[in-house]
């Protein structure tokens, strides 16, 4: 493997759009799809608004995924049903028909592998109940065959056993049991096991998993012979299933474990705070390489390494690098006992570098049939003349579409949508830009740029703060919340604030300790940038959810020049609370976590109460004039809806009460389609209001 750098995408543009195939899931093409332009699908006259159901529908296609030899596809989809399914394809039949193998009227299939060419594995959800149910099931796990024989329950998902007449007549696994890693097809080996962990709690934590081997046809299990370290929370695995790397927590310190092929000892790596890993493994391979993340250059961003185990550090130079971002992705795989194919990264768009020749040319060949476009492919027989390719093609504005194609005959199949009535042509641009804040600190900040705004022609904006706050809040594809938003006339402003993920160590620990302060200067002066470049125009409003909730309050807080109203859902509304916890408040912050990270990530609640209550919604309530719709999970574990209720009581006794709604089985992020679109609907006519906005 070489060293690579990666180019950056030009997101953003206007790109060609592919007119993907509209019939029924699985009716294949006889030809390649051919790129429609948008002068054909445009109309003289203004078209009504788009509906705002379309963008909060559940995907009709979730995924898909070939079979070891690549003569069969799965597809997980609720075409032609309500729930998600499970089908199976014979793609070597003169006329591939999709076969349903499983399907429940209680529950939706959400990931599923091949264990063979003859046994696949999959977990469920409820997409009928909302988030807040996730606390009261587990997603189990099935077993069943190609044609839709012998399903077999492995892993239960609910908490008690399946009783008939009173006695317990289900041997499967108890709930807290989960899918660790399926191997990859073994040559001359039948395959028949996977890796589940069983998990361990305590104080709202996972406290150890344990790796076992499970029999897919029998249910059976066996030891690993492990023998692994105390405290290991995850696991790395090569493709034979053999675990390689433990990572241990104790008592807030976390250590990394090696046990390379043909060694039956672990062997401590690293040990560090937990905020403070000096490398992250990233991938193993079957010869003992063992990839890991590292920091390199004034800005730190991450860089991908081989480790070094004689020196115990990782190699210089480094294999990869993504300069302005940090490295996030991860190796290609193909069959046990390979090497890499190639690395999947994510820049400002994801983007895979190959180092097999072979699939450098399908990278060629996808991307010149489908240009302008994310084509993420995955493939049998890689690389080589027979080889068979399943394509997973989308951009920013447009959820996507699957393609199967064979090299050998140059065929491509149409398999399906993702997601159902959305016209690209109608679908908002997304872009990075590099601006600089107010101290001079680098600010990503992407912008969702409404379609039918021209340049000179500002557009009423919101600002999206992000939540976690530690992730990466933008990616160059399509994002429901965001289109909604533009599809209404908004330019979308969403900053990558520091203390966000994905843009250096440097930038992820400038935020620190710096909840409402810094941090809220950066979601300030994106705006200002964009009204001074003449993109947005006075009229502003900010929202958000969970931190990005607990931003918007502050905004209109520290800067209420700026917005004329706030949307803020599931937010942190008392960040003592948040910190400290009470004993009449359910959450599902862990004592660990509260203890050995929030204090450097956020503050102290006893040594920095000054600063907390500073910049503490609640305790600046009576500074919040703006107008303001909060939104609350009422199953919310992470920010209990107490923390609602106080900002809503204080803003009611002050004679501001802000517009108000619950909902009753959501928890810390909405699930339901009709939460979805309820709210949905409230914030549209809640910035209608506020913002003014004559039409699109």
């Amino acid at each position: 493997m070489s060293f690579f750098q990666f180019k950056h995408l030009g997101s953003g543009k206007v790109w060609g759009l592919l007119g993907v195939a509209t019939a029924a899931l699985l009716v294949f093409a006889a030809t390649a799809a051919q790129p429609a332009t948008a002068a054909a699908e445009s109309s003289a006259s203004t078209p009504a608004l788009i509906p705002l159901e379309r963008f909060f529908q559940h995907q009709a296609v979730l995924d898909a995924k070939l079979s070891p030899s690549g003569k069969k596809l799965a597809v997980s989809t609720s075409r032609g049903g309500t729930r998600v399914g499970l089908v199976v394809i014979d793609l070597a039949a003169a006329n591939p028909e999709a076969v349903s193998v499983a399907a429940f009227t209680d529950a939706d299939i959400s990931q599923f592998d091949w264990v063979g060419d003859n046994r696949l594995v999959f977990s469920l959800v409820d997409l009928e109940t909302g988030s807040g149910e996730d606390r009261r099931s587990a997603p189990g796990l099935y077993a069943v065959g190609p044609d839709g024989s012998e399903l077999l329950l492995l892993v239960r998902r609910q908490w008690k056993p399946f009783l008939v007449d009173g006695r317990n007549r289900d041997h499967s696994l108890e709930w807290n049991h989960r899918l660790l890693t399926v191997p990859l097809q073994q040559e001359g080996v039948n395959p028949e096991e996977v890796v589940i962990g069983k998990l361990i709690f305590a104080d709202n934590k996972i406290e150890s998993i344990a790796p076992m081997w499970l029999n897919v046809r029998s249910g059976r299990t066996r030891s690993t012979d492990l023998h692994a370290p105390s405290g290991t929370v995850d696991w790395m695995f090569d493709s034979k299933g053999q675990a390689r790397v433990a990572r241990t927590v104790v008592k807030g310190r976390t250590a990394l474990h090696w046990r390379g092929p043909g060694e039956t000892q672990w062997r401590q790596l690293v040990e560090s705070d937990l905020l403070d890993p000096p490398f992250l493994p990233v991938a193993v391979d079957d010869t003992g390489n063992l990839y890991v993340t590292s920091d390199e250059g004034p800005e730190r961003f991450s860089v991908l390494s081989r480790f070094d185990f004689e020196k115990g550090v990782p190699q210089k130079p480094a294999l990869v690098t993504t300069p302005g971002f940090d490295f996030t992705g991860g190796m290609v795989m193909d069959r046990a006992g390979s090497q890499a194919l190639g690395v999947r990264v994510e820049t400002d768009a994801e983007q895979t570098v190959w180092f097999d020749e072979g699939m450098k040319r399908m990278q060629v060949v996808a991307d010149a049939h489908l240009p302008g476009r994310v084509n993420r492919l995955s493939c049998r027989r890689c690389g080589a003349d027979d080889m068979v390719v399943l394509v997973r093609s989308f951009s920013d504005r447009d959820p996507g579409s699957l393609y199967h194609y064979e090299v050998a005959t140059k065929r491509w199949r149409a398999i399906g949508n993702v997601m159902d009535d959305i016209d690209p042509n109608r679908m908002a641009t997304v872009d990075l830009h590099r601006i600089k804040a107010r101290d001079g600190r680098d600010l990503p900040v992407w912008l969702t740029q409404p379609a039918g705004f021209k340049p000179g022609q500002p557009a009423p904006a919101v600002v999206l703060v992000h939540g976690g706050p530690w992730v990466r809040g933008g990616h160059w594809k399509w994002q429901p919340f965001e289109q909604f938003l533009a599809s209404r006339g908004y330019l979308v402003i969403s900053p990558e604030f520091r203390g966000s993920t994905g843009y250096g160590d440097a930038h992820y620990r400038a935020g620190w300790k710096q909840w409402g302060q810094t941090m809220q200067d950066d979601v300030a002066d994106a705006l200002l940038w964009a009204q001074k470049q003449g993109l947005a125009s006075d009229k502003a409003c900010i929202a958000g959810a969970s931190y990005g909730g607990y931003s918007t309050l502050m905004g209109l807080v520290r800067n209420p020049e700026l917005y004329r109203c706030g949307v803020a859902w599931v937010a942190v509304t008392d960040p003592a609370l948040f910190l400290d916890g009470a004993w009449w408040v359910d959450d599902d912050i862990s004592a660990s976590g509260r203890r050995y990270q929030l204090p450097q990530l956020v503050g102290d609640v006893v040594k920095d109460a000054d600063m907390l209550t500073a910049n503490s919604p609640l305790a600046q309530f009576k500074r919040i004039k703006a107008p303001l719709l909060l939104a609350f999970g009422e199953s919310d574990l992470r920010v209990p809806l107490v923390h609602g209720e106080r900002l809503r009581a204080a803003l009611h006794e002050a004679g501001r009460p802000p517009e108000w709604v619950t909902y009753s089985d959501e928890g810390h992020s909405w699930r339901l389609v009709s939460t979805n679109v309820d709210f949905a609907r409230r914030v549209e006519i809640f910035l209608g209001q506020h913002l003014k906005v004559d039409g699109p």
